[in-house]
C-alpha cells in the first residue's frame, strides 16, 4: 500500500495536535520496518526499540546479519520520506512501497536530506544524521525496480542512535536544540 503524506497530515489534524507545528522543522513517523535477516522482506512493526550505539532491536543490522553488516554508526537506523516514494511514482511511474524501500522509518513532513550532520529527535530517541542513504544495485536487484533512478538523492537518511527508547508511528520528528 502506498502511503500518502497528505492523508497522514489530514488524519493528524483530525486527531488533534499530532502535526501541530511546535516551531522549526518537524515531521512525523508514519510506519516502522525491520528486516530480521538479509534479503528477507521487511516487516512492518507497531513499535521498535532503538538501542544507542547498536541499532533497532531485532533488525538485521543491529544483529550484524545485514548484507553490508559492519558495526558502523551509519548502519544503526535508516529513514525515508513518504514524499520521496510518492515522487518516484509521479516522476518515473515506479510504485515503491515503504517495505520495498528497505528503510526502517517512513516519515512525513521532514526534509531528511537537511538532517545530515545534525542532531534530531524522534519522540524521546535522539539521533544524528550521518549521510544520505542512496539507493544501490543490491536494492534494485531485490525489488526488480529501477530504484537508483527513482530514489537518487532522495533515498533517505542514515543515522546514528545517540540515546535509546521506543519509536512508534505518530511520534514527532524534530531538530534537537
Amino acid at each position: 500500500m502506498q502511503t500518502n503524506c497528505a492523508e497522514v497530515e489530514t488524519e493528524g489534524r483530525n486527531k488533534g495536535d499530532l502535526l501541530k507545528n511546535a516551531g522549526g522543522r518537524w515531521g512525523v513517523v508514519v510506519e516502522l520496518y525491520i528486516g530480521p535477516e538479509r534479503k528477507e522482506p521487511m516487516m512492518s512493526v507497531p513499535e521498535v526499540r532503538a538501542i544507542a550505539g547498536a541499532g533497532l532491536e531485532n533488525d538485521r543490522y543491529c544483529r550484524e546479519r545485514g548484507t553490508f553488516s559492519k558495526k558502523l554508526p551509519s548502519n544503526q537506523i535508516t529513514l525515508i520520506e513518504a514524499e520521496a516514494l510518492e515522487a518516484a511514482g509521479r516522476d518515473y511511474g515506479i510504485e515503491i512501497s515503504a517495505a520495498e524501500a528497505r528503510r526502517n522509518v517512513l516519515t512525513c513532513g521532514m526534509a531528511l536530506n537537511h538532517l545530515v550532520g545534525r542532531e534530531f529527535q524522534i519522540g524521546d530517541v535522539r539521533l544524528r544524521g550521518l549521510k544520505l542513504c542512496e539507493p544501490c544495485t543490491h536494492l534494485q536487484q531485490l525489488t526488480g525496480k529501477q530504484m537508483i533512478k527513482a530514489l537518487l538523492h532522495r533515498g533517505g537518511l542514515r543515522a546514528e542512535i545517540l540515546s535509546g527508547g521506543t519509536i512508534r508511528p505518530g511520534d514527532r520528528i524534530t531538530e534537537a536544540n
